[in-house]
């Protein structure tokens, strides 16, 4: 059996890497990053393999909400730079094979957009129909206010026209009625117009609220996530969109369509992340497998994205208010380090106490998994958060690339952390000097994975290992299997994993070049603290080359 793949699913088996223009590389001297600063690192992202990036809001904004407060959705913030630089920005990413991805942000607007601006000039308004209105909106769901240490209510008086308008997130960023076909308009526009300046796609902020607060006024909200899928394929064929749907699996699955990935190409596994911290609280694989054997699997052409930490707080929402303070307990004993009751504003080496040897292992986790990687900028070097920066803004600081800080000639506008994880200790220039360092593990984790198609393509199976804190898992595709291993507890140990499928053939872990033979069946593992192994099988001589091979095309 034979299994192919192709360009056009080129996300299958990408890593995305996620940043902001803004914090990640100053290029004219302002103290603010911008395209100038990130073009001139592209090489850097070339050689750490990643092939994808994921641009956070670039847009022009009032930046009350680091710029998701969006006020022109075709343009470039002036900070930043101007559309020539982001052409020239795309031009190079191009060049050295990355893709670039952005985030959509359409479940809202600025209250300083001109559409809103318009909207609330008066009822009779053109673009009063562009935003959510009510005369007597319905009381408010306490659980349903995302920002609850800034607002009370979900609906705002506008005292000029007397009606109330609807923000699912902050009052300064009032919804957009998607059930008004002119909107769904607009917004097939905007990524009509970045899918023409090279993007291959877009990350979904909040679907859940896009499509579902508009209650009954459209009369299939999943309709309109597959219109913008078939409106980019007809676009660019291997376009994505990469939604942001925090829902219990039975619920999150309509979200990629049905049945033919005809909506979302990814959703973010939320649930698996949030597990994730749960085990590595407990030393306990356990949260893990129950994640993976409950998670459903991806509908053809459609792909789970993985990740242990991301852009805002590290939420764990989906946890029992007893499992939620064990994570807390962990680590984010203080409540500076604690937000919105559910989440942790917190960096994962300074969560891990800065162990580098269970960093690590976090990290060969996170790549191993079944799905497509998610890494948030900074996470290869360990940098951690800065707690005096208000809110989520303490794990969006400027990148370390060396001692001195070599973000910006000028004073950054944002602070970098100091002490144990601030630039002298933390940064790229010195670890690109040591083998040891956590950049260099990171270099040798995506090359493997990019090498293990099995991880993004295979069928996922969770392992018995006989020892709690050991998670192991293996990824088959055609006659092709990878075996990950995972010591979550700080004692080394031994186990025996029950492979009679694989009896006689040899393993080779991909992250030591140790061989072993299974016999009888099974192979047993020495595992070190916070060990892991990546295990692959290699296929039985006596099978012909053509039915052994995995290739591209």
């Amino acid at each position: 059996m034979r299994l192919t793949y192709t360009s056009d699913l080129w996300w299958k088996n990408a890593v995305i890497y996620c940043l902001d223009v803004e914090t990640y590389k100053d290029g004219d001297g302002d103290g603010i990053g911008d395209f100038r600063g990130l073009t001139q690192q592209i090489d850097y992202l070339h050689s750490l393999g990643i092939t994808c990036l994921w641009l956070m809001p670039f847009f022009p904004t009032p930046n009350k909400d680091d710029g998701y407060d969006i006020v022109d959705f075709y343009s470039v913030d002036p900070r930043l730079g101007t559309l020539g630089d982001f052409v020239e920005f795309m031009r190079t990413a191009k060049d050295r094979g990355i893709r670039v991805i952005a985030d959509l942000v359409v479940n809202h607007t600025s209250d300083q957009h001109p559409w809103f601006r318009e909207s609330r000039s008066s009822k009779d308004s053109k673009y009063r129909d562009w935003y959510v209105w009510s005369d007597t909106p319905e009381p408010d769901d306490p659980g349903a206010i995302v920002f609850p240490d800034k607002e009370d209510s979900l609906w705002e008086l506008d005292e000029k026209t007397g009606q109330y308008y609807l923000h699912s997130f902050y009052t300064f960023q009032p919804d957009l009625n998607v059930a008004n076909p002119e909107v769904r308009d607009e917004i097939a526009r905007i990524l009509g117009f970045w899918m023409e300046l090279g993007l291959s796609g877009f990350r979904v902020d909040a679907v859940p609220f896009l499509i579902e607060n508009v209650g009954d006024k459209l009369p299939d909200p999943h309709a309109f996530l597959a219109d913008l899928r078939a409106f980019m394929n007809r676009r660019e064929g291997g376009s994505i969109l990469l939604g942001e749907v925090n829902l219990p699996y039975k619920d999150l699955i309509a979200y990629f369509g049905n049945g033919n990935g005809d909506q979302l190409t990814m959703c973010f596994d939320f649930l698996l992340m949030q597990r994730a911290w749960l085990a590595l609280a407990r030393c306990e694989a356990e949260p893990i497998a129950e994640a993976l054997r409950a998670r459903p699997e991806s509908p053809k052409d459609s792909q789970w994205g993985t990740f242990l930490r991301n852009h805002d707080e590290l939420t764990l929402d989906k946890l029992s208010d007893e499992e939620r303070q064990e994570v807390f307990d962990a680590f984010g004993p203080e409540k500076d380090m604690q937000i919105y009751g559910r989440g942790l504003r917190r960096r994962l080496p300074s969560m891990l106490g800065g162990d580098l040897r269970r960093i690590k292992m976090a990290y060969s986790l996170l790549l191993s998994m079944p799905g497509t990687p998610v890494i948030f900028y900074g996470e290869e070097i360990g940098m951690g958060e800065n707690l005096d920066e208000e809110g989520r803004m303490a794990v969006r600081t400027p990148m370390q690339w060396s001692r001195d800080g070599g973000f910006s000639d000028a004073t950054p506008a944002r602070t970098m952390p100091a002490g144990t994880f601030g630039p002298d200790r933390v940064n790229v220039a010195d670890q690109k000097r040591d083998p040891d360092s956590l950049l260099r593990w990171f270099q040798l984790l995506i090359e493997r994975y990019r090498e293990c198609p099995e991880l993004a393509w295979g069928e996922n199976s969770v392992l018995k290992t006989g020892h709690p804190a050991v998670f192991a898992h293996r990824c088959d595709a055609a006659d092709a299997a990878v075996v990950a291993v995972h010591n979550l507890s700080d004692a080394a140990t031994e186990v025996e994993l029950g492979l009679k499928d694989l009896d006689g053939r040899v393993l080779t872990d991909l992250l030591s070049d140790e061989t072993m033979e299974v016999a009888d069946g099974r192979v047993r593992l020495a595992m070190g603290p916070h060990g892991c192994r990546w295990l692959r099988a290699t296929p039985r001589k006596d099978m012909p080359p053509e039915d052994a091979a995995i290739t591209a095309q």
